[in-house]
């Protein structure tokens, strides 16, 4: 072989060129498995979200009361008839359960607040147990009810984190008229005083600032004021119109008084921030707690008390719940429990927070699989929403899509493939089916409005409307679909059936169309679950309504299950966010089933030539 200097100098830029392609082969799958990585990343974060916010609405929280079904709410014209019974004042009843639990609450704003922890449903949970039950008129028994939401937030940590401090010191009790004294032989308050301080740090901040923003104001009217007495003046020595000066002097009279309230403004910021001041830098002293800072409960002798003031080694606080003794308690036989979301913050006061804390003490309050989210229809109250008028909603607007798109479509499919001649007018038709696949979901939704409900006059919110919007979106995706999987099937199969004598329908509904069945059940199954996820054309034809009864038809008002997510994700209650994510969790499994089946009827059916 000939090795000549220009011999080697072609062979190393080809050996140069080979391996810079090299390098860029493998940096383009380096960048190829990059993407695919960042892409299930951000796929496992949705679902990381999703599933973290939508588990626990899985669990409610449930509440145990000692329910006397009293004969004057339950049956209130005496008869025990049916029409009585479910006339009954069962709202009465379970106010009447609360008060009996908490006989200390005596207050109408705290018995207000105590109603509030049990939920609305509690009445007809009790009324349909009457009804059902009627020899429950008169006796005492114990009922499981919901919860209010808020409670449920609490007990799943939404609301306000807690943390327990065991104390460290012996704490005694004495009674000072309504308020309850803490001394410990420890600081076993130390580090709520301390949190009072840095809160009064940061007010005193807040205060400087303010002094700062007040200072650079009275600067500003004094240069205002100076420059209204030179303008005066000078009006003066020119002789100037008497008005004129009039006006302003009284614009100076004015600018005296804001500066006047400049000042004493400041005076009282310069007092309250050197009163804060002090108050930060001096160790020890007793500091009050404001509705600003976390809630500090004491859980002792069996009783809960609020604190209200502390100080290194005592504290005074009012009793939440009442104390079974006066005694003393030893170190670690009480707790501090700190609500760290402060009570201005939250819907859930402190009141209810002790009584929380005495139901769950006496395992009066627990969490329950959360049957109603799938038995229940839409609600206003989260803790009773459900998913099941949705669920029948969405099956019913699938059925009228599905027995529709199905058979127009795969028709429509064998008319273009195998008998359609091909012209302008055909070749026309693919084109528009083609464009109609990518046309925006609600543009159907708006033909569906004017056509189906506006021209036809057919009920608004209800499925037959909204699985006729979906067959007019699905029937391209199932038309292309039917189409690929006629291509598929080899022409022999068409020649052979030809030839041994079948007609043209014979070979197509005996051999063809059989053998193109498992594509277009795929395509068909794929069309059913972009329809089940579709939102936007359901929205133009009204199921957005609140539809609390389950639809029993075709033509009832109904919801579907994309339409209540979006529902649901505009409330502004935060338990409804835990059951949105619920709700797309279970639009997901059924996405992810719908999916699955086409993948597995391809793999069975599918024949390969």
């Amino acid at each position: 072989m000939n090795n000549t200097p220009q011999t080697r100098s072609v062979k190393d830029r080809l050996e140069a060129g080979l391996a810079a392609r090299y390098r860029r082969e493998r940096r383009f799958r380096l960048y190829g498995m990059l993407a695919i990585g960042l892409g299930m990343l951000f796929l496992a974060l949705l679902f990381f979200s999703i599933l973290s916010n939508g588990l626990p609405a899985f669990q409610q929280t449930y509440m145990q009361l000692q329910v006397n079904f009293d004969p004057r709410y339950v049956d209130p014209r005496g008869n025990g008839s049916p029409e009585s019974l479910a006339a009954g004042d069962y709202g009465g009843l379970v106010k009447a359960a609360l008060r009996e639990r908490f006989p200390e609450v005596s207050g109408r704003r705290e018995k207000r607040e105590l109603y509030s922890i049990v939920s609305t449903g509690a009445a007809y949970q009790l009324r349909d147990m009457v009804k059902a039950d009627p020899g429950l008129v008169g006796s005492t028994t114990r009922v499981w009810v919901p919860a209010d939401d808020e409670l449920d937030m609490l007990l799943k940590g939404h609301t306000s984190d807690l943390i327990e401090h065991a104390g460290q010191g012996i704490v005694s009790l004495v009674e000072d008229g309504d308020e309850v004294r803490l001394l410990s032989t420890s600081n076993d308050f130390s580090n709520i005083l301390q949190a009072v301080k840095h809160d009064l740090s940061r007010e005193a901040d807040k205060v400087e600032r303010k002094r700062d923003q007040l200072q650079d104001n009275l600067q500003a009217a004094q240069q205002q004021l100076e420059r209204i007495e030179q303008a005066i003046q000078q009006a003066r020595d020119e002789r100037k119109d008497d008005a004129r000066i009039a006006r302003m002097e009284h614009q100076r009279e004015d600018e005296q008084f804001r500066l006047e309230d400049y000042r004493q403004k400041m005076a009282r910021a310069k007092s309250v921030l050197d009163d804060l001041r002090r108050r930060t830098e001096t160790p020890g002293g007793q500091e009050a707690l404001t509705k600003e800072l976390p809630s500090y409960l004491v859980a002792v002798d069996g009783g809960l008390v609020k604190l209200t003031a502390v100080s290194n080694t005592e504290a005074i606080g009012r009793v939440l719940m009442p104390l079974q003794s006066q005694q003393d308690a030893a170190a670690g036989s009480w707790q501090i429990l700190e609500y760290e979301t402060p009570e201005s913050s939250r819907r859930l006061k402190d009141n209810a927070l002790a009584w929380a804390w005495d139901l769950q003490r006496k395992g009066q309050l627990e969490k329950r699989f959360n049957t109603t989210f799938f038995t229940a229809g839409d609600s206003r109250e989260p803790e009773l929403a459900g998913i099941r008028g949705a669920v029948v909603g969405s099956f019913y607007t699938l059925v009228v899509t599905l027995l529709l798109s199905f058979p127009i479509g795969v028709s429509a499919a064998v008319y273009l493939e195998e008998y359609a001649p091909k012209n302008r007018w055909t070749d026309l038709i693919e084109v528009n089916i083609n464009n109609l696949a990518a046309v925006p979901s609600i543009v159907f939704g708006l033909l569906g409005l004017a056509v189906f409900i506006n021209f036809f006059g057919l009920p608004r919110s209800a499925p037959l409307v909204g699985g006729l919007v979906l067959t007019l979106m699905t029937l391209p995706t199932i038309i292309i679909a039917s189409r690929a999987a006629l291509k598929s099937v080899p022409p022999s199969i068409r020649e052979a059936a030809l030839g041994v004598g079948a007609s043209r329908i014979q070979m197509m509904t005996h051999h063809v169309l059989p053998l193109a069945m498992p594509g277009m059940l795929t395509g068909t199954i794929i069309g059913m679950a972009q329809a089940l996820g579709e939102t936007a054309p359901l929205l133009m034809i009204g199921m957005v309504a609140f539809i609390v009864d389950i639809p029993g038809g075709f033509t009832d008002p109904a919801t579907a299950l994309p339409v209540q997510i979006y529902l649901w994700a505009d409330s502004p209650e935060r338990a409804f966010v835990e059951r949105t994510s619920a709700a797309i969790i279970v639009l997901l499994g059924f996405l992810i089933i719908m999916n699955l089946l086409a993948v597995m009827l391809r793999k069975k059916f599918e024949r390969r030539w």
